[in-house]
């Protein structure tokens, strides 16, 4: 085969290296797809287990919620059963004081305000809530609060 045939040959099909061009691109794209494809299925999976775990502890807070709630409500309830007879009790002796004279008075003296004392801390005796050392003295010295 001299030049002058290939160089016949490649006018009449010049279109067939273009194509071949496009047939190795397509395929390389092809390929390169395919390794994609394969990754996305991958993260799509880990990211569905992770979906599934995070679910499963939003649950779990869920039901660990409504226990400490239930619970909660209980230690209320019977915290509440516990005062009621010190209610009715500081009550009756309210009303027992208020027919007398001295019940009639304006003002306690000091020693009827340390009964009302020794009331309301038989009343809150076990209160979480009064045990953070809310009474004692403040300092004179303290720094006043950031603002």
């Amino acid at each position: 085969m001299t030049w002058a045939a290939a160089g016949a040959l490649l006018r009449r099909f010049w279109w067939v290296v273009p194509m071949i061009g496009l047939l190795a691109a397509l395929h390389f794209t092809r390929t390169t797809l395919a390794d994609r494809t394969a990754t996305l299925r991958t993260e799509r999976a880990a990211w569905t287990a992770e979906i599934a775990k995070a679910e499963q502890l939003r649950l779990d807070a869920e039901k660990r919620f409504a226990s400490q709630q239930a619970a909660a409500l209980t230690t209320y309830a019977d915290r509440l059963a516990a005062r009621e007879p010190i209610i009715l009790r500081s009550t009756e002796t309210v009303r027992t004081y208020a027919q007398t004279d001295a019940g009639r008075a304006a003002c306690l003296p000091a020693d009827r305000v340390r009964g009302i004392d020794a009331l309301d801390a038989e009343l809150f005796t076990g209160d979480p809530a009064r045990s953070r050392g809310g009474d004692q003295a403040m300092s004179a010295n303290g720094s006043p609060p950031a603002s």
